[in-house]
């Protein structure tokens, strides 16, 4: 978690990360207006074993990206991606969203990292303004998970600004378990998890990110590098 508040000590990947994020933001909020079929936090969690089980099916194509079998993708094994999946951004974009990404700095995106990234092209793509808006990541079934991370994403973020704040996140939660003295400390802990720059605000890069813990995706990167020794 480090490398998230270090990375933003360079000033070339904070004005790249900034750029990408004002990107999400507007993608995000231009999603919002749809609203959310989610009506509780609960919803959310019950999706956790589908959505776990859909994200590592991803692990076969990961690895074939993996061109040299490093275990990450490194940045022109991304391009080469992008280019086998018919993804349409410019190689600015693709930077600027594996920097974004990289999260340990390492200049190698591991499973999770390349999950958060794909799922940002997702909402990316629906972007009219961009030269890449009719692309498509060509994974129905991937396409459907990244779309109920988004629908996740609108239901907690009560005010439709892009952002997730401590209070909707207590007021999420609570729609759920009203009554319970607990439920603001879980409401915490959750917001403590997704706000990796403490800054208060959640956005859906970090979102993303707590995500692929909850259900246990770095979990499955673990295993893998025990099978591999």
């Amino acid at each position: 978690m480090g490398g998230v508040q270090g990375k933003g000590e360079s000033p070339a990947a904070s004005i790249s990360e900034t750029k990408l994020e004002a990107k999400v933001i507007e993608a995000m909020q231009r999603r919002e207006t749809e609203g959310s079929s989610l009506k509780s936090f609960n919803s959310i969690i019950l999706k956790f074993p589908k959505i776990d089980e859909s994200l590592r099916k991803c692990k076969s194509i990961f690895k074939q990206f993996d061109e040299d079998g490093s275990g990450a993708i490194d940045p022109q094994e991304l391009k080469h991606c992008f280019r086998k999946l018919e993804i349409n951004f410019t190689d600015e974009e693709i930077n600027d969203l594996f920097e974004a990404c990289d999260i340990n700095d390492d200049r190698g995106m591991n499973f999770n990292e390349f999950i958060v990234l794909l799922c940002l092209v997702y909402l990316l793509k629906d972007d009219p303004s961009a030269s890449h808006a009719k692309s498509r990541i060509g994974m129905p079934n991937l396409e459907a998970t990244f779309d109920s991370l988004v629908d996740a994403f609108v239901f907690l973020d009560k005010n439709k600004d892009g952002y997730v704040s401590k209070n909707e996140m207590v007021e999420a939660i609570n729609e759920t378990t009203s009554g319970e003295r607990s439920s603001g400390r879980i409401a915490m802990k959750r917001f403590e998890e997704m706000d990796w720059d403490r800054n208060g605000m959640v956005n859906f890069k970090e979102f993303l990110f707590a995500f692929t813990r909850w259900v246990g995706i770095e979990d499955a990167e673990d295993d893998d590098a025990e099978e591999d020794v």
